[in-house]
C-alpha cells in the first residue's frame, strides 16, 4: 500500500520544528519542551457506531446487530448505502475546523479494525492479513484535517479483532465468535495492524500518540503464588507489550497509550514499565470531581512518574463538565471528551436532529407492527446519514461555554440578543454556571460515586445540558420547548435590552395544576416584583397572567425570575 506522506508535515519534522509529543517524566511536552495539555474530544459513533448514539440501544447495541436490523430493511445493498453516507458525513474538515476554533487542541479517533482489515474468519488465506484502504484514507484525511488546524490526532483501537470485553457495545464484540482473549490469530492480527498503522504515521508529527486498547473489559483469571489475584490482568499487559514492541521496531518517537483493566482503571498486575515514552490512559464517568477521585491514577502517575491522560470521560451536566476540567488544571491531566455526534444529543457539542421518519423505524423496530416499506424506510436512513453533515448539526453552545469559558470565569453571557418591547422564551437564559445563570436542584449524575446521587439534571432532556429541565412544548406559541419540573428556591437569569426606561406589562405563559407564586428579582436579590399564577387546570394547560409595573432602564438589564413553590412551568413571558 502506497503511503501518504503530508509534505508540510515531512517537512517540519525534517528540520526539527515541528510539535512532536513526548513524555518529560509526569508531563507530556512537545519538542521543545513546553507543557501540552491535552484538551480533547473524541469521535465516538464515526467508525464505530454504538446502539445509544442511534437510539437503537433497547434492540440493536452493537453494531453488527444494528447493521443487522438495517438490512432487514433495505437490504444488504442499501445497508452498505447508508454507511458509505454515514461514514462520509460523519466527520470532515468543517468538522475539524470547528472543534479548532472552539478551543479543542486534540482528537481522539476510536477506530474499529473492520475499516483497515478483513476479521479472520474472512481471510482468504487463514493467518494471512488483508489491508483495506477505506479506513487508512479515512485516517488520512483526518490527520490532514488537524495538522492544517495544527491539533493532535491520538489514534485508537476502539473495536479490538474479535472484541476485547464482555461490554458488546463498545467494541462490537459478537460472542458467537472468539474474542481477542480467546484467538491467538485474533492478537496477531492487533499486533500487525498496529504496526501498519505505525509505518504509515511515523514521521507524521501531529499523531499524538496509539491509544492501543480501548476500556479492556474482561475478568481474566490466574493467581499469583501467594493466592491473591493481582496478576489476574496479565494477558493485558503481555499483549500491550508485544504491540508496544512491534510498533517500536518501526516507529520509536510517538508517545504509547496505556489503558487498565475495568474500562481503563484496573492497573493491578502492571509489570514492570517496557518503554520509556508511555502514558497512563484512565476513563472517568459520573464520580465525584475532587481529588479523592484521580487519588488511584495519581498514584500511579507517580509511582512510575509517568505522565496520565483523561482519555474518554462526559455524558453529563454542564456543571460537571466545568467542574471537571477545573480539577483536571489543577493537576495539569489532559483530557478527550465523548462523543462529538449523536442522535438528541443534549451533553455534546454537536446534535444530530431526529426525523419522524426514522423515528417511525425506531418504532417499528422496538414494538413491531407494520414494516415500513423498502423505500420509505431507505429514505429514511439517508436522510438521518445527511443530518450527520456538520452543516445539519445543532451547535450546543452552552456544552461548549461549560467546557471553557466557564471553567475560568463566574460572569454569564446572554444567550442571545434578547431586546424588549418582546417575546422570552424560558429556555433563553443565560449562559453560565450554576449559581451565576440559574439554580436548580438537581444538576449532576455521580451515581458511580453514589447510587443514591443517579439524576437527569436536565430530566426533559431538552435543548441544554444545564440543570434547568426543559420538554417539548405543545402550547400553539413555542420555541418548541418549556421549563418545567420548577421546584422552590430554583431561578434562571436574563439578560434583557431595553430600549428605553420604562415600565412594563408582562405577561406570563404557564400551566400549572396547583398554580403558585413567582418572583422576578434582579441578581442582587432585590425585589422587581411579585406574581401569584392561579391553576390552568393542568401541567400543560396553557394560559396568559398578565402584569404591571415592571421597571426596567434603558439599555442592559439582567433580571431573575425565581419560583417560589413547585410545579409551575414557564413557556415564555412577554414584556410590553
Amino acid at each position: 500500500m502506497k503511503r501518504v506522506i503530508l509534505l508540510s508535515a515531512f517537512l517540519l519534522s525534517q528540520f526539527g520544528t515541528s510539535q512532536l509529543l513526548k513524555t518529560d517524566g509526569k508531563k507530556i511536552v512537545n519538542d521543545k519542551g513546553e507543557n501540552i495539555q491535552l484538551r480533547g474530544l473524541g469521535l465516538g459513533g464515526w467508525m464505530l457506531q454504538e446502539g445509544y448514539m442511534l437510539k437503537t440501544a433497547d434492540f440493536a447495541g452493537p453494531q453488527y446487530k444494528i447493521k443487522e436490523k438495517i438490512s432487514e430493511l433495505v437490504g444488504e445493498d442499501g445497508m452498505n448505502d447508508f454507511y458509505k453516507a454515514y461514514l462520509k458525513n460523519g466527520i470532515t474538515k468543517e468538522d475539524i475546523d470547528f472543534l479548532a476554533k472552539s478551543g479543542f487542541n486534540s482528537i481522539r479517533l476510536p477506530m474499529h479494525y473492520n475499516l483497515y482489515t478483513l476479521p479472520i474468519e474472512k481471510e482468504p488465506v487463514k493467518g494471512k492479513n488483508t489491508w483495506l484502504e477505506e479506513g487508512f484514507k479515512m485516517t488520512d484525511d483526518l490527520l490532514k484535517w488537524c495538522a492544517d488546524n495544527k491539533i493532535y490526532l491520538i489514534l485508537d483501537l476502539h473495536a479490538a479483532p474479535g472484541g476485547q470485553g464482555n461490554d458488546v457495545n463498545i467494541s462490537d464484540n459478537d460472542k458467537s465468535k472468539p474474542s481477542l482473549w480467546e484467538s491467538e490469530e485474533n492478537q496477531k492480527k492487533t499486533i500487525e495492524l498496529w504496526k501498519k498503522l505505525a509505518e504509515r504515521y511515523k514521521d507524521e508529527p501531529w499523531i499524538g500518540g496509539y491509544d492501543l486498547i480501548n476500556e479492556p473489559n474482561i475478568n481474566f483469571t490466574g493467581k499469583n503464588p501467594n493466592g491473591t489475584d493481582e496478576m489476574s490482568n496479565a494477558p493485558l499487559w503481555k499483549l500491550q507489550r508485544e504491540i508496544t514492541e512491534a510498533i517500536r521496531t518501526i516507529d520509536k518517537k510517538h508517545i504509547i497509550f496505556l489503558e487498565g483493566n475495568g474500562w481503563g482503571n484496573n492497573y493491578n498486575g502492571l509489570t514492570p514499565i517496557w518503554d520509556d515514552n508511555m502514558v497512563f490512559s484512565f476513563h472517568k464517568y459520573w464520580t465525584n470531581n475532587d481529588d479523592k477521585a484521580l487519588e488511584g491514577i495519581m498514584e500511579l502517575r507517580d509511582k512510575h512518574n509517568m505522565p496520565i491522560w483523561l482519555g474518554e470521560t462526559g455524558e453529563n451536566s454542564n456543571v460537571w463538565f466545568t467542574e471537571l476540567i477545573q480539577l483536571l488544571d489543577k493537576h495539569n491531566i489532559g483530557y478527550a471528551f465523548w462523543p462529538m455526534k449523536k442522535i438528541d444529543n443534549t451533553a455534546g457539542i454537536t446534535n444530530v436532529k431526529i426525523t419522524p421518519e426514522y423515528q417511525k423505524l425506531l418504532d417499528y423496530w422496538t414494538n413491531g407492527g407494520e414494516k415500513p416499506s423498502r423505500d420509505y424506510a431507505y429514505k429514511a436512513l439517508m436522510k438521518i446519514a445527511d443530518n450527520y453533515k456538520f452543516r445539519n448539526v445543532e451547535i450546543k453552545k452552552d456544552v461548549i461555554d461549560a467546557m471553557f469559558r466557564q471553567v475560568n470565569e463566574s460572569s454569564t453571557l446572554p444567550f442571545k440578543n434578547l431586546q424588549v418591547p418582546g417575546r422570552i422564551f424560558a429556555t433563553e437564559y443565560d449562559l453560565g454556571r450554576i449559581g451565576s445563570a440559574y439554580k436548580d436542584n438537581d444538576f449532576i449524575n455521580l451515581w458511580v460515586s453514589d447510587p443514591k446521587k443517579r439524576s437527569e439534571w436536565n430530566s426533559g432532556h431538552q435543548m441544554r445540558n444545564d440543570g434547568v429541565d426543559i420538554y417539548v412544548c405543545k402550547d400553539k406559541d413555542t420555541n418548541q420547548y418549556y421549563v418545567g419540573k420548577t421546584e422552590t428556591g430554583e431561578w434562571m437569569q436574563y439578560t434583557l435590552q431595553s430600549k428605553s426606561d420604562k415600565s412594563y406589562t408582562v405577561n406570563i405563559r404557564y400551566a400549572s395544576e396547583k398554580g403558585g407564586s413567582i418572583k422576578i428579582v434582579d441578581p442582587s436579590g432585590k425585589q422587581l416584583m411579585s406574581i401569584s399564577l392561579p391553576s390552568t387546570g393542568g401541567s400543560e394547560n396553557w394560559k396568559t397572567f398578565t402584569a404591571k409595573g415592571l421597571i426596567l432602564k434603558k439599555g442592559e438589564n439582567k433580571i431573575r425570575i425565581a419560583f417560589e413553590n413547585d410545579g409551575v412551568n414557564l413557556n415564555y413571558f412577554e414584556l410590553k
